[in-house]
This record gives C-alpha cells, sequence and structure tokens, in this order.
C-alpha cells in the first residue's frame, strides 16, 4: 500500500496553514475548531486549493509539487471525497449518485452498502445513514487510492450517529487506504482513526494514537480537546517531591508531575470522585463546592462542581443522592493530573 505524504504551507485569511504528515494504510483524523485549516487540508490533497508552497506525493506519482511547478487537476488525482453534508444530487436516483463517481462498480458497491433496494430512490427520502452510505459508494466508485472524508458524521443525529461511527469504523478497517478524516468532534475521531491529530490556526501540535492523546497530552488545548478539566494557576515546588499549584480557582492542588511557572493541571473527569464527605484514601486534592448540574450519559453522570466535572456511574449518583446544589467533595489523586505549559 503506497503512502500518502504531505507538506504544506499557506496562507489563510488569520493565519498560516503549516502542516507535514505522512498517511499510510490507516486512518488519520485531524481535530481541532473551526477555521483551524482542516478543510483547507482536504482541499489541498483533492486539488482544489493550490498551497502557496509543498507537495503531495503518493507513492512514487507527485500530484503537487510547487518548487517543481507541478499541480495536477482533481480529475488526475486518485482521491474518493466525501463531503461534508453528501453533496448527493437530489434530483437522480441512488443508483445515478454512485454512477457519478464511475460506472464499472455501481451495482457491486450498492450490494456492499446495503443499499441495493434504495437505488432507485432519490437522497431527499433517505435517512442520514442511508445517505452517508450512498456518498462513500460514490467516494470508493472512482477506484480511489486515498480517500477523504468531511465532517462525515455532523449531520447525523445523536441516535444515528453512534450506529453510522460503528459501520464507518469497520468500513475503513476493511478498506486498508489511507484515509484523513477532518471533524471537530474527538469522540468521532478516537472512534474512527488509528491516529488523531490536533489542529489548531494551521499547526498540528500533537499526532498520537486516541490512547495517547489522552494519557500524555504534549499542550494544554490538546489535553482540554480530549475532555479533560483545565485548571490554570502556578507551579511551585511542594511537600513530599510533589508539585503545589496555587489555582486562580482559589485553592491549592498537587500533582507529581515537576513544573515552575504559569502551568495548566489537567485532570479528566473519570479521574474525579465524589463524596459527602473528605474521603481518608491516597488523594490529596480536594474541591468543596456545591453540585452545578449532573448530565446523564447512558449508565454514566456528569457532575459539575465548583471548577471540576467528574464522571461517575448512574448508580453511584443514586447511592449518594446527589442533586443539583449539594455541597460535596471532589478528590483526585496527584497521580492522576498532568502539568502542561500555557
Amino acid at each position: 500500500m503506497e503512502t500518502l505524504e504531505l507538506d504544506l504551507d499557506h496562507g489563510l485569511r488569520a493565519f498560516r496553514l503549516s502542516l507535514a504528515l505522512e498517511i499510510g494504510a490507516e486512518t488519520v483524523a485531524l481535530v481541532g475548531p473551526s477555521g483551524a485549516g482542516k478543510s483547507s487540508v482536504l482541499r489541498a490533497i483533492a486539488g482544489l486549493l493550490r498551497p502557496e508552497r509543498g507537495f503531495v506525493r503518493l507513492g512514487g506519482q507527485r500530484w503537487l509539487d510547487t518548487a517543481r511547478g507541478i499541480d495536477l487537476p482533481p480529475e488526475r488525482r486518485r482521491v474518493g471525497l466525501v463531503f461534508q453534508e453528501y453533496a448527493l444530487f437530489p434530483h437522480l436516483t441512488v443508483r445515478a449518485n454512485v454512477a457519478f463517481g464511475g460506472r464499472a462498480r455501481v451495482d457491486e458497491l450498492l450490494d456492499r452498502f446495503g443499499i441495493a433496494s434504495l437505488a432507485e430512490a432519490r437522497p431527499p427520502t433517505l435517512s442520514g445513514g442511508e445517505r452517508q452510505r450512498v456518498a462513500v459508494a460514490r467516494a470508493l466508485a472512482r477506484d480511489p487510492a486515498v480517500l477523504l472524508l468531511d465532517e462525515p458524521l455532523s449531520a447525523l443525529d445523536a441516535y444515528t450517529r453512534s450506529h453510522v461511527r460503528s459501520e464507518l469504523r469497520e468500513l475503513l478497517q476493511e478498506l486498508e487506504l489511507p484515509t484523513l478524516i477532518v471533524t471537530h468532534d474527538f469522540d468521532d475521531a478516537a472512534a474512527l482513526a488509528d491516529r488523531v491529530g490536533v489542529l489548531v490556526a494551521g499547526r498540528l501540535l500533537q499526532v498520537a494514537a486516541p490512547s495517547e492523546l489522552v494519557a500524555a497530552p504534549t499542550d494544554a488545548f490538546v489535553a482540554g480537546f480530549t475532555g479533560a478539566n483545565l485548571l490554570r494557576g502556578v507551579a511551585s515546588e511542594g511537600p513530599d517531591g510533589l508539585t503545589a499549584v496555587s489555582l486562580d480557582a482559589g485553592f491549592t492542588a498537587y500533582t507529581v508531575d515537576p513544573g515552575v511557572g504559569r502551568v495548566a493541571l489537567a485532570v479528566y473527569p473519570w479521574e474525579v470522585a465524589i463524596a459527602r464527605e473528605v474521603p481518608d484514601d491516597s488523594a490529596v486534592n480536594h474541591v468543596r463546592a456545591p453540585i452545578a448540574s449532573l448530565v446523564p450519559l447512558g449508565n454514566r453522570v456528569r457532575v459539575r462542581i465548583g471548577p471540576v466535572t467528574a464522571e461517575v456511574t448512574a448508580r453511584s449518583v443514586e447511592r449518594l443522592g446527589l442533586h443539583e446544589g449539594d455541597v460535596v467533595i471532589a478528590s483526585f489523586k496527584a497521580t492522576g493530573t498532568r502539568l502542561l505549559p500555557v
């Protein structure tokens, strides 16, 4: 399987997009806030944007090389592109939409994606999941060497999103194509991709497996984007080999990570325990505050307590009899935190 290589430098409205990336037979997701430059990367690969400087290569094929004056048009690049909102032709049937990508494999793709029975239907009559399958089938009808997906799940409701996400993950694993997804949702990226790159203002802050981004974020934005509580303050030497962080929130927290000066202390919600009184255990960080909110998420509940959010089981909430306004203790261990520069 050939490797997609890109090295791009291009001025956007508010910043420069400067990015280098290699994608083998895997799925890579670019995540970040709106306007970070994610879609511009897809457009540069597909030939819809000509960067000021850089290259896009697939194996020995040069699709773009500004130094050599090479810029192949989109139709000469073996790219399958799934647009945001899918961009299906509403007046064409499902069969005709897929055939727009290429006619040779239409019947095979209709069968493969379980949409053969919808061949004569038109997009306005389809569900969100069905429209996505048509859009992916159309992209694959080009027999692409690279697959690009722009916010593939953003048009779906929460119920459909979960089901389609699982389907799409299985498909991408089966295809074994260099695949690049852009999304603003870390949960989608973590579920779909082998590696995730966090892109902010045109710069890649970190690229790693989703689990590594959570376990070892190198940047405060990465930690916050992956779901951590970020508590900002000033670090100094503390007792027993710990680092003390005098937090802007008005209390002192302790971490095993070394540091000094202005920092952000990251702690993930599942590292935070809730009790009615200060627990007699190894946790050294305690926040006493009223519960601001309780948000059920399946069999888990997210509980906001002062400056931190905890994620606990629904059974724990029931056992403790938690209600909004109750004053409780949120506790977390020094070993459950990460100290990051700001």
